[in-house]
């Protein structure tokens, strides 16, 4: 009878292999993540079965570690007006923290390699469509959320391509300002947001 598997070990390698992937992209093979691990293929191949198991798990996780990192970020705070809860998760969608992300999900994407989590591409847009609906219902523009959520997703590809992020900045800002004339600015130098007289 083989030794069984310790979940406390596969979860410490899981982790390692997503850091790695998460800073430098997805691995074409094991080598990567057994230089990130300090283990063999040998244990790798044992804790999660082939190079695409392990794979399938690292994206897994690191759309796990996105949800958290953003689900909540499209919420309705009580007390405070809808745009202003948008321009907070623009800002940090776009920010350092989240890039590591996007980065990955791209790259899967150019890759065409939908075998390794099928309906990926369409889930990854999709699980925001509720969150967004519920809050832009709040300020009676529910009919927008599926607008939104490809004015995020197309500039988010934009600044990724160009860089230009005060120009992306400004386009999500005109947005808002279309959604409801009392939304605030957009100020990265505070990682916040301003009130739309704010000087």
């Amino acid at each position: 009878m083989g030794r069984p598997k310790q979940p406390d070990i596969s979860e410490h390698l899981l982790d390692q292999c997503t850091d790695h992937a998460l800073e430098h992209g997805l691995p074409d093979r094991l080598q990567p993540f057994i230089d990130a691990t300090g283990t063999s293929a040998r244990m790798l191949l044992y804790h999660f079965g082939t190079r695409d198991d392990l794979l399938r798990a690292v994206l897994r996780r690191a759309r796990q570690r996105h949800l958290e990192y953003l689900g909540a970020m499209f919420s309705v705070v009580p007390g405070e007006r809808y745009t202003s809860t948008l321009a907070r998760a623009w800002v940090a969608m776009t920010g350092p923290q989240a890039r590591p992300f996007v980065r990955m999900f791209d790259q899967l994407t150019e890759q065409h390699d939908s075998a390794l989590w099928p309906g990926l591409r369409a889930r990854a847009t999709t699980d925001w469509l509720t969150p967004l609906q519920a809050g832009l219902a709040t300020i009676d523009r529910a009919e927008s959320a599926t607008l939104v959520l490809a004015v995020f997703r197309g500039l988010i590809l934009d600044i990724d391509a160009t860089a230009d992020v005060d120009r992306a900045d400004d386009a999500f800002g005109l947005l808002l300002r279309t959604l409801d004339p009392e939304a605030p600015r957009i100020s990265r130098d505070e990682g916040t947001v301003k009130s739309p007289t704010s000087a």
